[in-house]
């Protein structure tokens, strides 16, 4: 666990205290003490090892709560259907059926987890190089993650830290932490001891260097302080942390509903059955069988029917879905988290003014920030590129390329985020040095003694402060950048020192437009419209977030900034959260901590983040979102990739989502209650009937026929009110839908007991009941009569079901299946009606039923629709919702 407080101290003391306290030498770790280090405080890898083995994305694809019901099933079938069973009824037909879903379902999750690669492949990337050491005296090449605490790492230009380290030795040494603080900031870094390490914030201690972050210029030694999870980068970077993710725990809610109803159903069929009928070896096997009926057999495959559906429907829509389990939540996401630069803003700004101190036109700032740019070697950035973009200016490019070409570069010393300015000396045509600084107002304003104005130098008053915000202030509540530009001679002098940077004289302030795109007031509109808040999270300047939310529609009554943040406890954070859309100046630390407070306030929450520093929270929130422009290891944390930075493409995305998410739910919601209805019809006919009203293969074969028509389901058509909200994946209303909406069927299948026993199956047995019958031959034709009946109404009333429970509306005239639903569910219904016309129908206990069976049949399905039509409008009126 990475400890602050343990690094302060390293900060604080002198490169031989380091060395004895961890304990290591100048000359490196000692060979034989490596394999001790590694025991004590791990590997330099951000995910265990394990994670990545064959046998472990193997126990992911199978390991999940509905096959493992369905695998406990299987198990009870065996029991019941073979090794409890006499040779004339022994079956293991259901056992089959059920590990064949279960090896099918899981041999798609495998392929998908193996694709993937999920957590510690697309995060040990960052660290997975070859780095130079000392050990024992001797330079050796290793892989970054074989690293120790106590290795003495060489770094060098180009590279990239691959643990936080104590530097001990540095020339020159300038690095970028923008995958720790977010900042493009390249910052000084040197070996001395921090004095003051205690008092200041550890990322900007300047003998530490962090995993993740890049050698910009100069080289360096550090020792290794801390490895893999234990540095601050592994910290907030938690590859594992979708592991109980929101399709996750929606999965295990609707699996232990399940659970619950077998728990209840099974002891009470078993004791049921066991005083009506006496033999409490079969009652026990009867009651078994209920569990494997109530449970959909396919509900792995449907499911994952479903979301690849939706997968393929986004790539249409120019979005890849990595991970398929994304759709379901994308459903569900009521909250998107967004950055402001390039999502609601363009990539580039551009440069609106450029101002002398009063607010006029100054050409002369305009140039000495164009010579300051044009030098600079540092990371690229927004604000250079929009000012040497203004080369291709008609009146201006000529003179800006002209004093490009005679002022050359001496030194400089590149833009801090401690000190929030470039400084640049140049030797002008007249052969003295000129020192140009431009960068944040105040820290530029600062450093100056002086402010200039018609070509003469006037000393800065007491009220400076006043004067410049009353210039600059009003363009940044524009949403302007705006940024200051000094200057000082140096006469004779070629170099560069911290000192030379005050008394300096203020010239002006270059101000850039940060401008919306056009599409994004729309698109915030189109969030809105689905009931997603978007909420902004940004490393910008607060000024500036808060104008250009403005812009686009956000609300802008309440915004915190990171320096807030930093200053609350997480409970106070979950408060703050549920008031504020807005976030500015942030790390990527506090990004995570916002995701996290959303997520323990029961919002689902997605991330869209492009770079390196939002891998944090890409991994924190529900669903990562990326863009195909994105830095690949972000791309790789992400579990949706948009083909374009473009808001309205993920309003499709969420879209296609609730539709995937609303046709898992209905067949989810409308099997468990059929299946239900059937059990409690089979419980009723068990205790007065004296043999089964239906066999346990044909439960299994209704279950499955039914279940195979509904795998036309991802195809079909939602009505618009449904996906007009975020829509939880929870079982909290299954057990509600199941009560509500099985007995319904119980009651007319209770008619069709009726009917069958006491009129049709006497009519073609002799006229006799089923007790009175002493011909052996005559109960087995009696008994297949009576199951054949109920195994048609049962598939009639099932697949009937289906239509009258997709949808709010009147089936059939107010909301119409698609056309696959429509043709497949009706053709089964005559291809299963047909089946007991034919030899097949024999082997499963099943026979051929005279037409007044038929006349019965279609006037007990009419009311059965009827009454759950009926029903359905109290269910809605009552849940403000069906599926």
């Amino acid at each position: 666990m990475f400890s602050d407080s343990r690094m302060k101290r390293y900060a604080g003391c002198g490169a031989e205290e380091v060395f004895r306290a961890i304990p290591t030498t100048p000359a490196g770790l000692p060979q034989e003490r490596v394999e001790a280090m590694r025991a004590k405080y791990g590997e330099n890898r951000l995910s265990s090892r394990k994670d990545d083995t064959f046998p472990h994305r193997l126990r992911r694809a199978f390991v999940d709560p509905f096959t493992m019901i369905l695998f406990t099933l299987a198990v009870i079938s065996l029991i019941t259907d073979v090794l409890l069973a006499s040779n004339f009824t022994r079956n293991i037909t259901t056992s089959l059926i059920i590990c064949v879903m279960i090896l099918v379902s899981g041999a798609i999750r495998l392929v998908q987890e193996t694709r993937a690669k999920r957590a510690s492949d697309r995060l040990d990337r960052l660290i997975h190089t070859n780095v130079t050491v000392k050990r024992g005296g001797v330079l050796v090449d290793i892989p970054a993650e074989r690293l120790v605490v106590g290795d003495l790492v060489m770094l060098s230009a180009g590279g990239r830290i691959p643990a936080d380290l104590r530097l001990v030795k540095t020339t020159n040494l300038f690095v970028s932490q923008a995958a720790i603080t977010g900042e493009s900031a390249i910052l000084e870094k040197e070996s001395a001891p921090c004095p003051d390490a205690g008092r200041t914030p550890f990322t900007r201690l300047k003998n530490l260097a962090f995993m993740a972050s890049s050698v910009i210029s100069g080289r360096g030694e550090g020792v290794v302080l801390a490895v893999g999870r234990d540095t601050l980068y592994g910290n907030f970077v938690r590859p594992d942390s979708k592991n109980s993710d929101a399709f996750q725990r929606g999965e295990n809610s609707v699996a232990w509903v399940l659970i619950r109803f077998m728990a209840v159903l099974v002891p009470a069929v078993f004791l049921v059955s066991g005083v009506a009928r006496g033999s409490w070896l079969e009652s026990f096997a009867f009651a078994l069988s209920v569990a494997v009926g109530l449970t959909p057999e396919m509900l792995p495959l449907v499911i994952n029917a479903c979301l690849a559906r939706g997968s393929l429907s986004m790539s249409r829509k120019r979005a890849i879905v990595k991970n398929i389990d994304a759709m379901q939540v994308l459903g569900s996401m009521d909250v998107l988290c967004i950055d402001k630069t390039g999502t609601l803003t363009q990539e580039s700004i551009l440069l609106e003014y450029y101002l002398d101190i009063l607010g006029g036109e100054s050409p002369e700032a305009l140039e000495l920030a164009y010579l300051n740019s044009f030098h600079h070697s540092g990371l690229s950035n927004p604000i250079d590129s929009a000012i040497l973009a203004c080369r291709t200016m008609p009146d201006r490019g000529g003179r800006l390329a002209e004093l490009a070409g005679l002022c050359r570069k001496t030194d400089e010393i590149p833009f801090d985020y401690e000190r929030k300015f470039a400084s640049t000396l140049v030797r002008t045509p007249e052969k003295s040095h000129l020192l140009i600084v431009k960068g944040d107002i105040q820290r530029v304003f600062s450093r100056c003694r002086f402010v200039e104005y018609r070509g003469e130098a006037i000393p800065i008053g007491e009220n400076g402060e006043g004067s410049v915000s009353a210039i600059v202030d009003e363009m940044l509540e524009e949403g302007m950048k705006v940024i200051a530009v000094a200057k000082k001679e140096l006469g004779a002098q070629e170099r560069l020192s911290p000192a030379d940077e005050n008394d300096m004289t203020l010239v002006g302030y270059l101000a850039f437009f940060d401008a919306p795109k056009r599409s994004a007031a729309q698109s915030v509109e189109d969030l809105k419209r689905l009931r997603v808040t978007p909420k902004v999270m940004t490393g910008d300047n607060s000024q500036t977030a808060l104008s250009i939310c403005r812009r686009v529609g956000l609300p802008a009554a309440a915004m915190l900034t990171g320096a807030q943040i930093g200053g609350l406890s997480d409970e106070e954070l979950r408060a703050a959260v549920k008031e504020t859309d807005i976030f500015a100046e942030l790390t990527p630390g506090q990004k995570v901590r916002l995701l996290s407070a959303l997520r323990e306030n029961g919002r689902t929450a997605g991330f869209l983040g492009d770079g390196m520093n939002d891998i944090p929270a890409l991994n924190e929130a529900d669903v990562g979102i990326s863009v195909d422009t994105a830095v690949d290891a972000a791309k790789e944390a992400a579990d949706v990739i948009l083909l374009e930075k473009e808001l309205n493409i993920l309003g499709q995305g969420i879209m296609e989502g609730r539709r995937t998410f609303v046709n898992m739910l209905k067949y989810i919601k409308i099997t468990a209650s059929s299946n239900f209805g059937n059990i409690l019809s089979v419980v009723c006919a068990s205790v007065a009937l004296p043999f089964f009203p239906m066999t346990a293969i044909q439960l299994l074969l209704l279950n499955l026929l039914y279940d195979t028509l509904c795998i036309v389901l991802p195809w079909d058509s939602v009505d618009a009110e449904d996906t007009e909200t975020p829509r939880e994946w929870s079982g909290k209303t299954l057990s509600g839908f199941m009560l509500s909406f099985g007995p319904i069927s119980s009651i007319f299948d209770i008619m069709t007991f009726l009917f069958l026993y006491f009129v049709l199956c006497p009519r073609l047995c002799g006229g006799l009941l089923y007790t009175q019958l002493a011909d052996p031959a005559l109960r087995l034709r009696y008994a297949a009569l009576f199951q054949t009946g109920w195994f048609l109404e049962s598939m009639w009333t099932q697949v009937l079901i289906l239509h009258m429970l997709r949808t709010k509306k009147i089936p059939f005239l107010q909301s119409r299946a698609s056309a696959p639903v429509l043709l497949i569910t009706l053709l089964g219904i005559v291809v299963f009606t047909g089946l007991t016309l034919t030899p097949l129908a024999h082997p499963l206990g099943l026979t051929r039923l005279p037409l007044e069976y038929f006349g019965f049949l279609l006037p007990v399905v009419l009311l059965y629709m009827l009454l759950v039509s009926f029903v359905k409008r109290l269910y809605i009126r009552q849940h403000g919702e069906l599926i």
